[in-house]
This record gives C-alpha cells, sequence and structure tokens, in this order.
C-alpha cells in the first residue's frame, strides 16, 4: 500500500491469545512462581550450583523498585527539560518517581520439560526486562537484549538437560539518568518457555488481514510462516460463540510461508461499540500427524483516513477519545496485572474514551488483550528517544544497532491486534531538527510499512515549526502535533496529508480534591502545599486547558481526534512541581494515582459519553473560615443549561455559550459566596425542562470509615485484584472531603493486603505497608487472592472512627 496518497485504506484482525499446553502439539511454560532475587552484583550467579538460598522468594512479573523507599537522591537530575521550553538546567528531584530503580539485579528459577526430545524446539520469552538483560541457562549465556520495553525471544534447544532440572538466571541493570519518568525495575511482564517441534509455526509467525469487506463477506488473509518441508495447514474459524463456520486447507508453501484467503459470511465488524472477536484455530500437519496448533481471536475491522474528512471506522467518520498511558499501574509499580489494567480501562470507558496511545513505548500483550475485548482503538508507540539523547544514558545509546529489531519485534508481537489503528515510531525526539532527523523518521516509517503495510505510522512532534521546516512533519502517514494548538491551522496548511491527530494534548494539572483562591487561568502556579487546583484551569508553559482542545475537535473536521495527557497520574515528572521536594508523581491525570476521578474526568465525560447523563459539581462545600468569600462552583454536564441553589435560594441559570472556550463546555457561577449548607444543581433539556438535580453538603466530624469494592468477587489465582475505595462520612452519612486520618489495613481469610493508594503526589508513604493517611477524605485499598476459594475480609481502623469492613469471595475461573 503506497502510503503516500491522502486516502489510507487499512484493515485488520486479530490477536494472538495466551495458551496453556496445546493439546499434542506444544507445551507452554509460564514462569510465574518460583523465582529467586536479589539486588546487588554477583559475578558467579549465572552458575547452577550458586546458593540464592537466602534470596527473596518472588513471582514474576515483578517490579522491584516500587516497594522503595521514596528518597530524594536516587536519580536526581539536574538538566533543561528542552521539550519545556526550559534554558537553563535545575535540580530535578522525583522524575524518575524517586524509587530505587537504579543498580544490578539478578532472577534465578529452574523448570523441567518432561517431554523434550531430539525433535523438539524450545524457545525462550520475554515480554519486557526493565532492563538491559543477559540471559544465562545451564551456565551458558544464551544472549542478551538492550530495550527494558522490547519483547524478545531466544531458540534455547541447544543450552537444555532434557533428562535435569534447567537452571535459568537473568541479569539486569539500570542506569540512571536513563529515563524521564518512572520506568520500573525487574522482570515486570510474563517470561515463558515454549516447546514444540522442530517443523512448526513460527514465533509471531501469523498475520491476519482483511483485504476486501463487505457486508456479504469478508475475506480474510492468512500468512503463516512455518519451519519444516511437506507440510500442510488447516485453519477453522469460529464465531464468538465456538460455533465452526468455515475451515481451509493448503499445501502450497510460498518459501517458508502458508497463505490462506478465507471467506467469512455476514462479517460482524469489531469496534469500540461492538468488540466482536473471532476465533482461529491452525493446525499445521506432517502427512496425518498433526506437529503444531496455535489458537487465536481476531476481529474483523475497516480504517480510512482522509484528507480534510478525517478518520472513519467501518465507514463511520469518527473522532479519536483517547489518553495516553503510561505503563506503571500506581501502587503497585510497573509489574503486569491484568484486574489492574481491566480496571483501568472499565474507568475510561465510563468516561467515553475510546482509545489509548501506549506513552511512549510498547505496551503489554495483557493491555491489548484487553483493549480488543473491551473495545479501544490503540496507538502503538515504540520509542522517546532515536539518536539524539534526551537523558544521558537513554535509549540513544542503542538505536544505531536495536531500532530496526525493536520495530519488527513490536509488529510481529501484536500486528494482529484488531485494536491497533496505527504505530508511533517515536514522541518528541530532539531529532525532529535537520535532514538527519528526516531520515531518521522515513527509515523507520519505511520498517513499519515493509513489516505491516497495514496500519499507518505516526510521530508526537512538539517542534511543529521545525517539521514544517525540515519536511519532517511531511513524511508522515499521521502528522501528530504534541500540543502547540495555536499551529494547528498553519500546519494543516502546510502538511500535505490533510487532516491532523492531536498526539498529545492539554497537559491539565489539577490534584483529586484540592482548590485554590482566587479561581483563575494560570500556567506553571505553584502553592506552598505542593498541590493544583481542581478547578482544571491550571497547565503548563507548553500546554493549555482542555477546552482548547474541544474547540478544535468540535470545529475542524480535518482534526482526527485527541490523545490527553494522561488519563492517570503517573509515577515521575511532578510538573510543575519537579524542582519542589517532596513532590514524586505527575498531577496530569483525569484520574489520580489511586485511579480515583478528578473533576476532570467529568468534563471530559460530559462530552465523550454520549449515551450517559453526566451531572458533576465543584467544589466540595466545606470551607470552615471562608464564610462570606468567593467560592466559585462549576458544573460538568452533558445539558446546556442549569440552575444554583445554596440552601434553597437560587443563585441564576446559567447557559453553554460561544463566549469563550471555557463558557461553551462548562456552567460556571463565579460570585457564589461561601455558607456552609446545602449546595444544589437542577440541570435542564433542550426544551427547558428540569431532568436532574445533584446535591453537595457541608459535612460535619468524621464519624465512620465506608469500604466500597468495585467488584465483589475475584479470582482465585493468586493474582486478581480488588480495588476497596476506602472514604469517611459524618453521622448522617455525609461524605467528609477534607478528612486526613491516618488508617490501618487488615486482611483475613482467602485474600492478602497488596497496597493503598491515597492520590497524593507528594506522600512519601510506602504502597506496600499496610498504613496510610486519607487524603482530600479518600484511599484505595488492594487485595489481592490467594490460589484457594472462600472469602476474604478487609478491615480498616482510624483513630476516633468506627471500623470499616468489606467482605469478597474468590472464586476458581478461567480467564
Amino acid at each position: 500500500m503506497n502510503f503516500k496518497t491522502h486516502v489510507l485504506s487499512l484493515f485488520i484482525f486479530l490477536l494472538v491469545i495466551p495458551f496453556f499446553t496445546e493439546a499434542q502439539t506444544r507445551d507452554v511454560l509460564t514462569l510465574r512462581d518460583g523465582w529467586k532475587f536479589s539486588k546487588g552484583s554477583y559475578p558467579t550467579a549465572q552458575t547452577t550450583n550458586y546458593d540464592d538460598s537466602q534470596w527473596e522468594n518472588v513471582t514474576v512479573p515483578h517490579d522491584w523498585a516500587i516497594y522503595g523507599p521514596f528518597d530524594k537522591e536516587v536519580d536526581k537530575q539536574t538538566v533543561a527539560i528542552e521539550q519545556n521550553g526550559e534554558k537553563i538546567a535545575s535540580e530535578k528531584t522525583g522524575r524518575t518517581g524517586a524509587l530505587p530503580y537504579i543498580g544490578e539485579a539478578w532472577y534465578r528459577t529452574s523448570f523441567s520439560l518432561p517431554n523434550y526430545d531430539d525433535n523438539k524446539k524450545v524457545l525462550i520469552v520475554f515480554e519486557g526486562a526493565m532492563s538491559e538483560p543477559e540471559i544465562y541457562l545451564n551456565d551458558e549465556k544464551v544472549g542478551e537484549w538492550k530495550y527494558g520495553y522490547s519483547y524478545f525471544y531466544f531458540d534455547i534447544s541447544d543450552y537444555i538437560n532434557a533428562k535435569e532440572k534447567n537452571t535459568l538466571a537473568v541479569k539486569l541493570n539500570n542506569l540512571g539518568l536513563s529515563s524521564r519518568w518512572y520506568p520500573g525495575a525487574g522482570l515486570y511482564r510474563k517470561v515463558q518457555v515454549i516447546v514444540k517441534d522442530k517443523a512448526s509455526i513460527d514465533q509471531w509467525g501469523t498475520f491476519i488481514t482483511t483485504p476486501l469487506i463487505t457486508s456479504e463477506v469478508a475475506q480474510v488473509n492468512v500468512k503463516t510462516q512455518v519451519s519444516g518441508e511437506n507440510l500442510r495447514l488447516v485453519t477453522d474459524i469460529l464465531d464468538a460463540d465456538g460455533k465452526t463456520l468455515i475451515s481451509n486447507e493448503t499445501k502450497t508453501l510460498f518459501g517458508h510461508q502458508f497463505e490462506q484467503n478465507i471467506a467469512v459470511k455476514n462479517p460482524k465488524l469489531w469496534s469500540p461499540e461492538t468488540p466482536y472477536l473471532y476465533t482461529a484455530i491452525s493446525r499445521l500437519y506432517s502427512g496425518n500427524e498433526l506437529i503444531d496448533q496455535i489458537t487465536k481471536r481476531f476481529g474483523i475491522r475497516h480504517i480510512k483516513y482522509e484528507a480534510n474528512k478525517g478518520f472513519s471506522l467501518n465507514g463511520e467518520v469518527r473522532k479519536f477519545k483517547g489518553v495516553c498511558l503510561h505503563h506503571d499501574l500506581g501502587p503497585i509499580g510497573t509489574a503486569v496485572n491484568k484486574s489492574a489494567l481491566r480496571r483501568q480501562l472499565r474507568i475510561l470507558k465510563d468516561m467515553g474514551c475510546d482509545a489509548i496511545r501506549s506513552s511512549h513505548n510498547m505496551p503489554s500483550i495483557e493491555q491489548l488483550e484487553l483493549c480488543d475485548e473491551m473495545g479501544f482503538m490503540f496507538l502503538a508507540e515504540s520509542f522517546d528517544e532515536w539518536a539524539l539523547p534526551k537523558v544521558k544514558n537513554g535509549y540513544n545509546r542503542f538505536f544505531d544497532e536495536y531500532a530496526e529489531k525493536d520495530i519488527i519485534n513490536l509488529v510481529h508481537a501484536t500486528r494482529n491486534h484488531p485494536s491497533i489503528v496505527m504505530w508511533s515510531s517515536g514522541n518528541e525526539v530532539p531529532d525532529q531538527w535537520g535532514t538527519e532527523g528526516v531520515k531518521r523518521a522515513k527509515w523507520l516509517q519505511d520498517i513499519f510499512h515493509r513489516e505491516d503495510p497495514t496500519r499507518p505510522v505516526t510521530v508526537g512532534m512538539d517542534q511543529v515549526k521545525a517539521t514544517m521546516a525540515s519536511g519532517f512533519g511531511a513524511i508522515m502517514d499521521i502528522p501528530g502535533l504534541n500540543y502547540r494548538v495555536h499551529l494547528y491551522d498553519e500546519a494543516h496548511e502546510k502538511f500535505p496529508q490533510g487532516f491532523i491527530l492531536g498526539s498529545e494534548t492539554a497537559s491539565t494539572v489539577s490534584s483529586r480534591g484540592i482548590y485554590k483562591f482566587p479561581v483563575e487561568k494560570a500556567s506553571m502556579k505553584q502553592y506552598d502545599d505542593f498541590q493544583s487546583s481542581s478547578y482544571d484551569l491550571e497547565y503548563c508553559s507548553w500546554s493549555n486547558v482542555p477546552d482548547d482542545d474541544f474547540v478544535l475537535q468540535d470545529d475542524k473536521p480535518w482534526v482526527i481526534g485527541e490523545f490527553v495527557w494522561t488519563g492517570f497520574d503517573y509515577l515521575g515528572e511532578p510538573t510543575p512541581y519537579d524542582e519542589s521536594w517532596p513532590s514524586r508523581s505527575s498531577y496530569f491525570g483525569i484520574n489520580d494515582l489511586a485511579g480515583l476521578p478528578k473533576d476532570r474526568y467529568y468534563l471530559y465525560r460530559s462530552r465523550w459519553n454520549t449515551t450517559d447523563e453526566t451531572l458533576h459539581m465543584l467544589p466540595h462545600w466545606n470551607w470552615e473560615g471562608r464564610e462570606g468569600q468567593t467560592t466559585p462552583v462549576f458544573v460538568y454536564t452533558s445539558y446546556n443549561s442549569a440552575e444554583l441553589f445554596l440552601n434553597g435560594k437560587s443563585l441564576g441559570i446559567q447557559k453553554k455559550t460561544k463566549e469563550t472556550p471555557q463558557n461553551r463546555y462548562r456552567l460556571m457561577w463565579m460570585d457564589v459566596k461561601y455558607e456552609p449548607g446545602t449546595l444544589k444543581v437542577v440541570v435542564f433539556d433542550k426544551d427547558g425542562k428540569a431532568v436532574s438535580e445533584k446535591e453537595i453538603k457541608t459535612a460535619g466530624k468524621p464519624h465512620q470509615i465506608i469500604l466500597d469494592s468495585e467488584v465483589k468477587t475475584i479470582k482465585a489465582n493468586g493474582e486478581d485484584l480488588a480495588y476497596v475505595t476506602v472514604s469517611v462520612e459524618d453521622k448522617y452519612g455525609i461524605p467528609c472531603p477534607t478528612a486526613t486520618h491516618q488508617l490501618k489495613f487488615k486482611v483475613k481469610g482467602k485474600g492478602t493486603y497488596r497496597a493503598a493508594c491515597n492520590g497524593d503526589a507528594t506522600s512519601l508513604e510506602l504502597f506496600h505497608l499496610p498504613t496510610m493517611k486519607l487524603f482530600s477524605g479518600k484511599l484505595v485499598v488492594l487485595v489481592q487472592s490467594t490460589n484457594e476459594e472462600g472469602s476474604m475480609e478487609l478491615s480498616v481502623t482510624g483513630k476516633g472512627l468506627k471500623t470499616g469492613k468489606a467482605t469478597l469471595k474468590t472464586k476458581r475461573a478461567s480467564d
């Protein structure tokens, strides 16, 4: 496909699901339990007989740094952040989360392969190892990789002990000045050993596309790379209920590749609203002997990008309502956990979000699987650096040797996910300047096209003027602008593609439940408590407030959507307090680090969620000492007008207008004088009829702890998490929004305490210890299942407060 045209027609399809022991064909061993871990330098730790009995017992995925402690001196960087427009270097504390990710560490485990023989091939697959992993098996070095976010594998057949245990050792090393955010540390994604015949389907060897889709039929094209000769391949297509729709067999090999074209009648198309997934089962035979089998799920959908019209999915024009996500999961760090990812996506789905950008690195396979299932489009990013550095020890050290290999692995491992609608080869790279950067951009884009000709490529560009002058922006399939709202019109005029993507937008900052006076728009505003105001009018030197992006999205048909920075707060990058200890995590999130929605969540929801009512009022109404002072009230709602009442007295009707961007998307009463009592808002439909209302009341003295679990039953697999929101109410059941009590947590039964988080970017309390202070009246406790069915009880206590308790069930269930 020629991506230089202004119309890009793209078609996709599928997702490889994890499987365990495909009958008669291959064994897949996930190395989760039985690991030994120690941080430090151990020159002989790769040897089989090394004594690791005093090392820590851990499970993988594992992030060694999340357990702290927070320390101002960890990775303290004296730099001028060029992306932020800084000219003079200053001391940055907390930029990478102030957690101890730096240093060398080792993991060791052992495994047996009872089905191994000389006709087998054995692979070891790592989906992420932070960072610079060196892999040893049975005293021998198997290989190494560099990029901590990359998937990679090695053929370890020649290193296997067939009749004995095999000893695996992994050395990792993280340098300081290697990241701009908290990168995590360790084997933070899963590790698997695959045993199969030498004649078999290659790792990541299947590529499914749908080059033709009509309402009557979809052409499903399946390309399968194999090793071996005189083979035949049979592929069955099943619907979502498991019913076989069609089977196709081929014996024709083109080199080492089979190609099948399979007609699926009356196809059900994948979209965020209807994420329908089919199943494909491919069986490889030698004669009549089944020698390999792989099961996949896949979706059928059609995407198109058109000049001056924008993006369409399955023939319908739409705009990306997306968010950027860093890879950490708050209080559990970077260790991948599917239930934690599912919770994030569930929260975003309710907001009306339909797209995710993996910022600024390869996504986890689990995240992509969930996006396929739950209905999110995906922008899969690769690098934050190319050849020129942002940080001294970043990816620039490896770019020349590893960039092509890392892109190939990214594309091959993930290209079959229907959720992925474009690739990104970089973010705000310094290489945007000059001809060498243009050459690098084209080289990387050509690799993506070679490996996957069905999707376009973007780069998040912040040096927009430079990319106009050099031609950098003109060669990209999708010109992505990071912020720079004042340059959208000029970029649209000068770039040839005919559309612009807001690849990174807003960077508004706020702290959940914190409000500052007077209420005014401000850039890089700082306060003595190192918090930012939740009136959602504060932003950074390079960015803007959400309403500015809304105007572009609504008024410019050639703007194809946005990816807001960010969906959730993340560890590190505490702008505007990156020079202020103890700030150690971001303020950018629509949701805080605990996953609790900030007020801004409801501003986006009022515009993005077009099926459910949104009605949210701010601030809280506990302002002892502000009696008679101006305390503006904002309402975020899907309705266009509302009337505000304070203690029964009308404060007038406000309507959304185009007078300013804020008036267009918010209802604001700027002159309210605070008095305790009841604040009520009544909203009206387009005919002026009152259709809904909401109240906020002044709370009394904190009295009791309230627990609210987002789920009541979790899987008894030793991994599943339940997130329990803890809040405090007065004796009348009114929430206490300013409570800061120190609470303690205890779990008994078939579960364990995992972590807690209160969303305070300045808190130095450790997540894994069973005590934490409330922040703005709330925090979240994470409890984890064991491998036994039953029930668990979480109890939360605090001085002077009635104890809160919650019971959850654990049940065995297939994933």
